[in-house]
């Protein structure tokens, strides 16, 4: 049938079968001209679409129109950011450099109240409370990690001609992934029981399985950070802290002991998977896609191998710790992670927004090994201070803070975090390994890490306490940083693993040896409260002096970046 007359008066008309209630007008040129027919007809093979094929046709011959399904979307531009990348190699670094300050801005504020967070709910909490926190960070919280199995960074590899599309088959994926793993979980809480010797991790774990769910639904966050918009995914994914951090210490105050960081947890996945429901770009519908399946699993199967080796690193450390020592002993590790977490956020705030980067540059190995280098050196600037810091400053801490309960802790806390200076080394390899498409050496790392754990710490847990299955730690990361080396020499050939060490390590060196000197000369001044903050004051000073000194074009040329203009957006083809 003819339909009324366009805006620009030709007669149109109109389909026969709309597609989901679209009122879709094409002008009769459409169906009359014989190379505009041909037009139609090919984007209609290619796209699948009616609704597809008439807004291309409209957005080349009369100007983009946008439907009125695509005006009540919550975000307006999704389709003109489907494939949107920086173009040039200065596009890419401001791109970063940009991206790594607004982690930064989110994330140094976020690890602090984390680090806080640690600290105060310790005090609120027993060691043995701590420890059954411990018994369910490491058995359900490893599993909910291992959950997530690296299906978002395929999303974000990918580059399917119709977006929306693929954000639905990924949620698909997600949210089936998901679905198996709590009931994984829940099969598991009693077999942990028995394993650990105490069926007073069961309520709670069950109540924790809600996190996977809530984790399955923040999906859209990954569609935020493909298109490089970095602001809009850190405000998402700042619900989950934030809530939880609050409800944590509320219910901590209140009494609720290992519970508190338990609904804590919960509160703050479902808020964050409530935020990010309400700012998805597409409607949150299921989607099958043949073959999707197989694409995203050959992709992933190798990060679920490496994975796997950490979850199993893991139970097995704290099912030795709880059998061989008990629950304290098993606080007393979950402690010590939680602190030397800390020496990685700088890494986390440069290679999160860096991996969209590179998988853009992942055919220029020049500006490939750039990155790498730089990346990893700002790392290494905040690593190994913060790292070296927290074993020198860990009596004190424990001291005027955590209490004599904790005491029996601090060679472990300190082990912790030297360990975690020394794996800020090549920390990052995994992304570019990952932007290329090669995932199989982080499987060959992770099986690495394992047996060294097996061979080195768990023995020396049983001779020697924490304090050995600590120094075993760090001899199975420095098994870790080798393969690192290794696979890296093959893709970087230029890259000279000491002098790259070394030049992020030298900064450190003056404010170590300033805070030795001063406790040989004044032995007292670490006693007091106000001589252990001036030793902290005086390390801090000299680090960040000589950081300056050392590094001062580095941090020229990322300030350069950040005052540059904005980078270029370039819209490229699906590969």
């Amino acid at each position: 049938m003819i339909g009324p007359s366009s805006r620009r008066g030709l007669p149109t008309r109109r389909c026969p079968t709309p597609v989901a209630g679209d009122q879709l007008e094409l002008p009769l040129t459409a169906v009359t001209c014989p190379d505009a027919n041909r037009e139609m007809t090919a984007l209609l093979r290619t796209r699948g679409s009616i609704r597809e094929a008439g807004r291309a046709f409209r957005a080349r011959n009369m100007g983009s129109v946008r439907t009125e399904a695509e005006h009540s979307s919550p975000s307006s531009i999704a389709q003109d950011s489907e494939n949107a990348r920086y173009s040039g190699t200065d596009g890419l670094r401001r791109a970063t450099a940009r991206g790594s300050v607004i982690y930064g801005l989110f994330n140094v504020g976020l690890a602090v109240l984390g680090l806080l967070k640690g600290f105060l709910v310790a005090a609120f909490l027993t060691p043995v409370d701590y420890g059954i926190w411990g018994l369910l960070a490491v058995s359900l919280g490893t599993l909910l990690w291992l959950a997530q199995l690296g299906f978002d960074d395929k999303y974000i590899q990918q580059d399917d001609s119709n977006q929306r599309h693929a954000f639905q088959v990924a949620l698909t994926l997600n949210c089936i992934l998901a679905a198996i793993f709590v009931m994984v979980m829940l099969a598991s809480l009693p077999l942990f029981a028995l394993a650990y010797g105490t069926w007073e991790v069961v309520a709670p774990g069950a109540l924790l399985t809600l996190a996977v769910p809530a984790a399955a639904l923040q999906m859209p966050q990954w569609f935020y950070f493909r298109k490089m918009d970095f602001v809009k995914q850190r405000v998402l994914q700042s619900y989950d802290p934030l809530v939880s951090i609050a409800v944590t210490l509320i219910l901590a105050i209140a009494g609720l002991g290992y519970w508190s960081l338990v609904i804590g947890t919960v509160a703050g996945g479902v808020a964050a998977a409530g935020a990010a429901i309400r700012a998805a770009p597409y409607p949150m519908r299921f989607r099958w896609e043949p073959g999707a399946l197989r694409s995203y699993v050959s992709f992933s199967w190798p990060l679920l191998v490496h994975s796997s080796s950490g979850v199993g690193v893991a139970q097995i450390s704290v099912l030795a710790a709880q059998n061989a020592l008990g629950t304290a002993a098993v606080g007393a590790i979950a402690l010590g992670s939680t602190i030397s977490q800390y020496t990685a956020r700088v890494d986390e705030l440069v290679s999160t927004p860096l991996y969209s980067a590179v998988c853009a540059a992942k055919d220029r190995g020049t500006v490939m090994f750039e990155a790498f280098s730089k990346s990893n050196r700002l790392a290494l600037l905040w690593g190994v201070p913060c790292g070296v810091g927290i074993a020198l400053f860990t009596p004190e801490l424990v001291r005027y803070w955590l209490g004599e309960r904790w005491e029996f802790a601090v060679p472990v806390i300190q082990a912790f975090g030297l360990g975690g200076a020394l794996n800020q080394i090549c920390f990052n390899w995994s992304v570019f390994f990952r932007a290329r498409g090669e995932t199989r050496p982080m499987a060959v790392a992770g099986v690495a890490m394992f047996i060294a754990v097996m061979a080195i710490a768990i023995p020396l847990l049983f001779l020697e306490g924490v304090e050995g299955y600590a120094a075993g730690m760090i001899a199975a990361t420095a098994v870790m940083v080798a393969v690192r080396v290794f696979y890296l020499s093959r893709i970087f050939p230029r890259f000279q693993i000491w002098s790259h060490t070394l030049r992020a390590v030298a900064p450190t060196i003056p404010g170590l040896l300033a805070v030795l000197a001063l406790r040989g000369l004044s032995e007292g001044v670490g006693t007091s409260l106000g001589g252990a903050i001036a030793q902290v004051l005086l390390f801090g000073a000299l680090v960040a002096l000589a950081t300056f000194i050392s590094e001062r074009a580095l941090i020229r040329e990322i300030v350069s970046y950040l005052r540059g203009g904005s980078p270029s957006p370039l819209r490229t083809s699906p590969s």
